[in-house]
């Protein structure tokens, strides 16, 4: 059975603050842009209540309303935006190739990759019952709901050391919940955790269930691994730093990427290895994983794209000349 095939200029795989500005980019350069948005339009932040780090919004905004007003004006200035799913991708031959919902073939000139990252979560249900509620995958983004509160934040690593000495400075005890004997983190984090006199740390603990009123957590249940011993911890706020893993698994064997999977673009760029695939957002970016730098990325993408086109646009009478 044969599958259906479209050509676009511009193709953008995933939504969320990366994806939608460079749409927005992308659409006034009048590269006609395709968006598919992936299994959750919107992406993580469509996730999350109150956003009020994004600038723009002086009394904050919900996180699925802000990304609404984004694909509102992504398609403002032209932009196609479609939901769907890429299942597959060809970068062997130009024009690029994807696989749309395993049943239609888009060839594109342009690639801008915005797949986003998921974070990993400890698989309770409850921790996704109070998700917005007092539950929270970062830090940076929530953790001044809970100036002077209680919090816990559950990880071993670089990431959860940092987010917890950034709740100490806000909350007024952060619980730092480790599952083994021993932090992961570096030397130099370890040593800002214990030196940090509000961060209590509960070694061999691990969390049970996310108590709450129905409304907003209250406290967690946790164990003790070597005690057996069964406990509640008072909290209004719980902060998981357990990682999180790149949207990036279709372009495996395509694309360079480091060993979590992040796609790696070149210094002071999105250019991935694969001429006309760029790479914007956190598929690409570990460290910051900010919607505002998302969308600095995502307008780099556009920009660099329509550079791209251009510069192809004019090869051929570059060639034409030459042979006169």
């Amino acid at each position: 059975m044969s599958q259906e095939t479209e050509h676009v200029h511009c193709l953008i795989i995933g939504s969320g603050p990366a994806g939608y500005t460079a749409a927005i980019y992308a659409a006034r350069a009048d590269l006609k842009p395709v968006m598919y948005t992936g299994i959750i339009p919107g992406g993580q932040l469509t996730q999350t209540t109150d956003v009020d780090n994004f600038p723009g919004y002086p009394e904050g905004i919900m996180g699925p309303e802000m990304m609404e007003d984004l694909r509102k004006q992504a398609e403002r200035f032209g932009t196609e935006v479609r939901f769907g799913y890429i299942t597959s991708v060809d970068f062997s031959s130009m024009p690029r190739k994807v696989v749309v919902d395993e049943n239609k073939t888009v060839t594109a000139d342009t690639v801008i990759i915005a797949t986003g990252a998921s974070a990993k979560w400890l698989g309770l249900e409850s921790e996704q019952k109070y998700n917005g509620f007092g539950v929270s995958a970062c830090a940076v983004c929530d953790g001044f709901f809970f100036k002077g509160q209680d919090v816990a934040i559950v990880g071993a690593g670089d990431t959860a050391a940092e987010e917890a000495t950034y709740l100490a400075k806000l909350c007024k005890t952060v619980h730092i919940l480790v599952r083994r004997d021993e932090f992961r983190a570096s030397k130099a984090m370890q040593h800002r955790v214990l030196n940090t006199p509000n961060i209590v740390i509960h070694y061999n603990t691990e969390t049970k269930e996310i108590l709450g009123d129905g409304r907003n957590v209250t406290a967690i249940r946790i164990l003790d691994n070597k005690s057996g011993i069964e406990s509640e911890l008072p909290v209004t706020g719980f902060f998981v730093a357990i990682g999180h893993k790149p949207n990036t698994d279709i372009f495996k064997g395509w694309l360079d990427m480091d060993e979590t999977g992040y796609l790696i673009t070149q210094p002071d760029s999105t250019k991935t290895n694969i001429e006309g695939v760029f790479a914007c957002g956190d598929a690409q970016d570990k460290i910051f994983r900010q919607a505002v730098t998302a969308a600095g990325t995502g307008c780099m993408a556009a920009l660099e794209a329509e550079r791209y086109l251009a510069a192809r646009e004019h090869e051929p009478e570059v060639a034409k000349d030459s042979v006169v």
